[in-house]
């Protein structure tokens, strides 16, 4: 690995994949930046996901990238290296994805004499973990993306703490006025792979017992049509519960509601990581994976999480494989009034912190 810090003029970041694996290129990238601002960095990502990038450096460019229809195949892949290479200059690439589709991008950059390094997917250790074979967890995402930046000699600090930082949120046409007193817990009960997902009927459970206490409201969070009128059902039975699913919105608008949130309620899935970028606890419900994976959201607590210990976990990286018994019982044996306990506890200690650190702070402009 490289020591010695290197200067680039522009460095082409790419990552193709999914939402949440774009999501956690951000608290790397962003500090990468910061730490390096005479070098330009072109972020290269899928076009939904580029829109998440709010509140980014000054010397961060996003480019969409549509992998389905305007490039795809090896021709199309070469023809966008060539418009990169030609309109950015790059001189050197971090590949954060490391697939047979950048494996292209990054052959025409290296032939122009960019440098290339290229995220480690460690899948010898992965297949040890879901083998059973040893239980050395894979090395934290977040920690290979920033080894990445650190082979090609850039610097490569591990201190992001959300976005905005240092300032207030952006505010939303769509985000209710928090009342003083009021807690609220955003769930996500869904995930890109459905054998990760806790059982819907077992969550409405969790639900309706949060809704019985009056100063609770519940953002219930998806995307889908089908999670939309799940949703729906759902957050007509009971009070103060709200269907974000209905609503149209936009990334600031989730951030806007995320950032005012006391808990988020989630599998492991891409909410698990936006509750991150605005610096929420997001108490996830591990089933076919594990923290153990490395896809623990950034400054996540394992501590604060709810899995069950068996044997057989994690049985899959992605949690895309099928369950051996056939209907998941990491999942579905995990009793309600189990997670209702541990999701009380930490909304009333996070609100009680939040509001002592609110008044210390209304305190010292004061004194000022």
């Amino acid at each position: 690995m490289a020591s010695d810090k290197k200067h680039f003029r522009n460095v082409l970041v790419i990552r193709l994949s999914v939402l949440g694996n774009v999501a956690m290129t951000i608290p790397v990238l962003y500090p990468v930046c910061r730490a390096n601002p005479d070098t330009r960095f072109i972020m290269l990502t899928k076009m939904w996901p580029a829109t998440m990038f709010h509140d980014r450096p000054a010397n961060l460019k996003v480019v969409d990238f549509d992998v389905k229809e305007k490039h795809k195949g090896l021709l199309e892949l070469l023809k966008l290296a060539a418009q990169l290479y030609k309109h950015y200059d790059i001189d050197a690439v971090a590949d954060l994805h490391n697939v047979s589709g950048t494996w292209i991008i990054d052959a025409y950059m290296r032939a122009r004499g960019a440098r290339v390094a290229r995220l480690d997917r460690e899948k010898p250790r992965r297949r040890a973990l879901v083998n059973h074979k040893s239980k050395e967890p894979v090395t934290p995402i977040h920690e290979r993306y920033r080894d990445v930046f650190r082979q090609l000699g850039i610097e490569a600090p591990d201190d992001f703490t959300r976005l905005y930082d240092g300032r207030e949120l952006p505010e939303s046409p769509i985000v209710l006025k928090k009342e003083e007193g009021q807690r609220w817990i955003a769930i996500s009960p869904f995930s890109s792979h459905r054998q990760k997902a806790y059982p819907l009927e077992l969550m409405e459970q969790v639900i309706a017992e949060l809704s019985k206490r009056e100063n609770y409201w519940i953002f219930l969070m998806g995307g889908g049509k089908a999670e939309k009128i799940a949703l729906r059902g759902i957050a007509r039975k009971y009070k103060n519960v709200i269907s974000m699913a209905e609503v149209k919105h936009k990334f600031i608008d989730e951030y806007a509601l995320l950032g005012r949130c006391d808990l988020m309620l989630t599998m492991e899935s891409a909410n698990m990581h936006l509750a991150s970028l605005v610096d929420l606890q997001a108490m996830t419900i591990w089933g076919p994976t594990s923290p153990a994976c490395g896809y623990l959201g950034y400054n996540q607590v394992v501590e604060d999480d709810i899995q069950l210990d068996m044997e057989c976990r994690p049985c899959s990286i992605t949690g895309d494989k099928p369950c051996k018994f056939g209907d998941f019982p990491c999942l579905k044996n995990i009793k309600p009034e189990y997670i209702v306990e541990h999701v009380i506890k930490a909304v009333e200690y996070n609100a009680e912190h939040k509001t002592k650190a609110t008044k210390s702070a209304l305190a010292r402009k004061q004194e000022k």
